[in-house]
């Protein structure tokens, strides 16, 4: 096993593959992850497990993020929760856990008596209170009319975008762009629309510098009420309770 925790030095860390499983912890923002189909929002408080062999490229929001980073080896007999990748609500059981490894760097071999059973602990329950995955994650066009579609909604969010408005802004007709939607990402263009919203906003919520009325405008909601009933079924907590809950003091000062 191997034990990994830095400040994000780097503005952007390469497409890379790993032999061992990757277990991916964040702080102090909002951490992306992509692969070849899709991008993962990782925000402060969860992890993501990424299995070993998926290509992945990994970018923060913030040079002030925190990684902390735990590299598993995963055999063909093990739970099948190391085999799909997804991201997770990191309890405060696993906390603590992390917590015992925030100083060790490097290799983790079995001789080491005083290590190496937290780590296997830590390996172990990590099926047993993962249960099931958050969808953070944004399918990738692979069309370039989409890409440009996508690139068009991501560069101004606080125009609140209709598929009319769309069709007409690239010359084609809303059924076309409605089954290209659903052709290339399997998503249709209001679920893609909405989930792109709401992820950005968490990033203006960890950043700390709006307020939730102001970040319900800068992503296109005019209504504070619809723009936080949104964000709660999407990520399981109102706004206000997902500002709170970010981070965790006894970590933060590391």
């Amino acid at each position: 096993m191997y034990c990994y925790h830095n400040p994000m030095g780097e503005v952007f860390i390469e497409k890379h593959v790993h032999q061992k499983a990757q277990f991916l912890y964040t702080e102090g923002g909002l951490v992306y992850v992509k692969n070849e189909t899709e991008e993962f929002y990782l925000p402060a408080r969860h992890f993501m497990w990424i299995p070993p062999g998926v290509e992945h490229a990994i970018y923060p929001s913030s040079p002030k993020v925190v990684m902390r980073n735990l590299y598993f080896p995963v055999h063909e007999s093990d739970h099948p929760f190391y085999f799909t990748q997804g991201i997770y609500p990191a309890n405060d059981m696993l906390m603590q856990l992390l917590l015992f490894t925030e100083k060790w760097n490097g290799n983790i071999c079995p001789t080491e008596k005083d290590k190496f059973p937290i780590v296997e602990a830590f390996k172990v329950l990590l099926p047993q209170i993962s249960n099931r995955p958050i969808l953070l994650n944004l399918p990738l066009a692979n069309d370039e009319r989409l890409k440009r579609v996508t690139n068009l909604l991501r560069k101004d969010l606080s125009k609140n975008w209709t598929l009319t408005d769309i069709a007409k802004q690239f010359l084609v007709s809303e059924r076309t762009l409605h089954r290209l939607f659903k052709k290339d990402m399997s998503i249709s263009f209001i679920r893609y629309y909405t989930l792109l919203r709401i992820f950005t906003a968490i990033e203006y919520i960890i950043e700390g510098r709006y307020t939730i009325a102001e970040i319900a405008l800068m992503v296109g909601y005019s209504s504070l009420p619809s723009f936080s009933n949104t964000f709660t079924k999407i990520v399981g907590k109102r706004p206000t309770e997902y500002y709170k809950s970010n981070y965790i003091s006894t970590m933060s000062k590391a």
